[in-house]
């Protein structure tokens, strides 16, 4: 079953030279349990692709769909959850905080409790030990796990990752692809930009973003 779609999907944004045309017309399909990596060159638009299919920003000409649904505002955490570049942990949170959040603003768990889903995840990803600890008194690497943690925890149907590694060094890395990698097996639909061939070992298939246009790898 498709849980991410993108059909047609055109954006371009304003620059004093003219108009850049960053995606020219992007088709994808991502079904759940199936991980899918995209690829291509920095500045070919992956981040913007991402920020499209999240609901973050809308698409000039085209339509994104989360399992059936249109996209015009951030679908809840627990439909289509990201991990973007910036990561956008809450600073005023722990890392604990920040990673069980999701699932304190789902109003079918509240209530329920929540600590045993944050320590595993914590101690998969090797950042056990630091949950009391707030995101500026740990290292970016160490902020990013937290936040793909954050991604994971509610086993949202879609996931999206923008350079889920690109802070880790190698001891860490791979877990975190292991934990990208289970999410899709237990079912949620992962679509993960990266340049990292670690990342795309693990995947189903690879897409190629270049030029505005995305292609099969």
């Amino acid at each position: 079953m498709t849980a991410l779609r993108a059909d047609g999907v055109h954006r371009s944004f304003d620059h004093p030279s003219g108009a850049v045309h960053v995606l020219r017309g992007v088709d994808l399909e991502v079904a759940a349990g199936e991980l899918v990596t995209l690829s291509g060159p920095s500045g070919s638009g992956k981040s913007a692709l991402v920020t499209l299919l999240c609901g973050f920003d809308q698409p000039d000409r085209g339509t994104v769909e989360v399992c059936g649904r249109s996209l015009t505002t951030p679908p809840p955490w627990q439909l289509c959850a990201v991990l973007p570049q910036a990561l956008g942990l809450a600073g005023e949170l722990t890392l604990a905080e920040n990673i069980a959040l999701p699932l304190r603003l789902d109003p079918a768990r509240r209530g329920h409790p929540v600590g045993d889903a944050v320590d595993g995840l914590m101690a998969e990803l090797g950042i056990d030990g630091l949950g009391d600890r707030y995101p500026a008194e740990v290292s970016f690497g160490q902020q990013q796990r937290a936040a793909l943690a954050r991604a994971v925890i509610t086993g949202p149907k879609v996931l999206l990752a923008d350079e889920p590694t690109a802070h880790l060094d190698r001891r860490s890395a791979p877990a975190a692809v292991a934990v990208l990698r289970r999410a899709a097996d237990t079912g949620s639909a992962v679509l993960i930009a990266t340049h990292h061939d670690l990342v795309h070992r693990a995947a189903d298939r690879t897409l190629v973003l270049d030029n505005g246009i995305v292609s099969v790898h």
